[in-house]
């Protein structure tokens, strides 16, 4: 399969699991943002990254949340996307705009030294 065709894949799963859970999950995940989804060149797997507002308890209770609403949204994800078959979605916490922070923070320290 092409990459511009998987790349196609990707940006409308990402934006129809940003729509799943703004209006179909129902547990309480707060404000989640996908930032990015890759799939497997066979299609049968697709890493879903997403970052999470608040501190490391939101991000231990989300991410027990999406786990456990996995098959809901692969279900809900299967009846929007036009896919012979849905791929197994693997979720991971986006760990960069963590670090970004971390980077920002330690250059405003040195700053403050100067």
């Amino acid at each position: 399969m092409g990459n511009l065709k998987i790349q196609k894949l990707e940006k409308q799963i990402e934006k129809e699991l940003s729509r799943i859970f703004l209006n179909d999950v129902k547990d309480d995940i707060g404000f989640i943002t996908i930032t990015g989804v890759d799939l497997t060149n066979d299609l049968s797997y697709a890493k879903v990254y997403y970052t999470v507002l608040g501190d490391d308890n939101k991000k231990e209770a989300v991410t027990k949340t999406l786990e456990k609403a996995k098959g809901f949204i692969r279900t809900t994800l299967g009846s929007r996307v036009q896919m012979r078959k849905i791929p197994e979605l693997i979720f991971n916490y986006d760990e960069s705009i963590d670090y970004g922070n971390k980077i920002e923070k330690l250059i405003e320290q040195i700053k403050e030294k100067e």
